[in-house]
């Protein structure tokens, strides 16, 4: 390679990387759009496997699967909304508990490190934190309407889009090639969805109810981010333990209950995270575990939070997309598990 396209390729991922950072109040609805469309395509998949059903026209079947997710989605929106100001107007109560929290850990542990934790937790703002943590998530729901918007018209252009590639690719070989590289992506990304949705959901429905015993306020809320997380990889499942487990420490000021937490969640994360669902994946999706936390790390620091949810699909579509080019097959090769990205077998999900 001359040194003319090194340069070129170098101020193309400078470029790339620029618009990532800039256009990112355009480029996350749209992402989310997309992978919503996704869920829709499975929700889809799973219609027309109903013997009554799978007669009807596709563009009804999609309008359903379409109106069955956003009136879930509207459905989760509105028990946040009403958990979030739960939670807001008990924030006081929580602060006072800081100082019996302190005092505890002081008795419990009458060592330096017990002083240097108490000091931590006396200076510990929960309000800041929550205020965050909330500004976080009705970000994402301030942009449901652009997401909706770049969905109607991902569903329009999915009705068309076969019709524009025969244009495109005047010779049949180059067609079917592009579609199989589209086929690729569609069932890597369509399977990784479906099987963390229900991991996930599993983990948010048991953590919902042990939390509801417990007595933790607004388990629901909890029960969502426990959810969301466990789309991180890696430090998800840690992190979505350890957030209600810290808030049941400050709700209750003594240590049984957060211990019942962080026991009892956690137990849970690791039977499903560790051993359910990676019996259920399998080699749906054929990454480096390396690769995945780097990417992790990457699209967390370009995107924050929503990156880290993304970085799986995201790093799952370019795998794919290199592996169909000689010049780019070696870097394919590199950030698979073993070596052939091109090799794992996977059922799509949707017919």
């Amino acid at each position: 390679m001359d040194y003319s396209k090194r340069i070129y390729y170098l101020l193309l991922v400078v470029i790339i990387v620029l618009l990532l950072l800039y256009a990112q109040s355009l480029l996350i609805p749209f992402v989310l759009a997309i992978l919503i469309w996704f869920v829709i395509r499975v929700f889809k998949g799973l219609l027309l496997r109903i013997p009554y059903i799978r007669k009807w026209p596709h563009w009804l079947l999609t309008t359903l699967s379409s109106v069955i997710l956003l009136s879930f989605l509207g459905l989760i929106v509105t028990m946040i909304s009403s958990n979030i100001q739960q939670l807001s107007t008990s924030i006081p109560a929580y602060e006072k508990n800081i100082n019996a929290v302190a005092d505890k850990i002081s008795t419990t542990f009458d060592i330096d490190l017990g002083e240097s934790v108490t000091n931590a937790i006396r200076d510990f703002n929960f309000s800041n934190i929550f205020s965050s943590l909330f500004s976080a998530i009705t970000s994402i729901f301030g942009n449901a309407l652009l997401i909706l918007v770049y969905l109607v018209f991902i569903l329009l252009e999915e009705t068309i889009f076969r019709r524009k590639l025969e244009v495109i690719y005047s010779s049949k070989e180059s067609l079917e090639r592009t579609t199989g590289i589209l086929q690729k992506i569609d069932n890597s990304i369509s399977n990784y969805i479906a099987i963390k949705s229900i991991t996930s959901l599993s983990t948010g429905f048991l953590s919902f109810w042990v939390l509801y015993f417990i007595g933790v306020d607004a388990p629901f809320f909890w029960a969502f981010i426990i959810f969301i997380l466990n789309y991180i990889p890696n430090i998800g499942s840690l992190v979505a333990t350890l957030f209600p487990t810290v808030f049941a420490l400050l709700q209750f000021g003594e240590l049984t209950h957060p211990m019942l937490v962080l026991i009892i969640v956690g137990a849970i994360q690791l039977a499903i995270g560790s051993l359910i669902e990676p019996r259920i994946m399998g080699n749906t999706l054929n990454m480096s575990p390396l690769v995945v936390f780097l990417t992790l790390a990457l699209w967390g620091t370009i995107w924050g939070v929503t990156g880290m949810l993304l970085s799986v699909p995201i790093t799952v579509i370019i795998i794919l997309i290199l592996n169909e080019f000689p010049g780019t097959r070696g870097i394919a090769a590199l950030l698979s598990r073993r070596g052939d990205p091109g090799s794992s077998k996977q059922t799509p999900i949707h017919r």
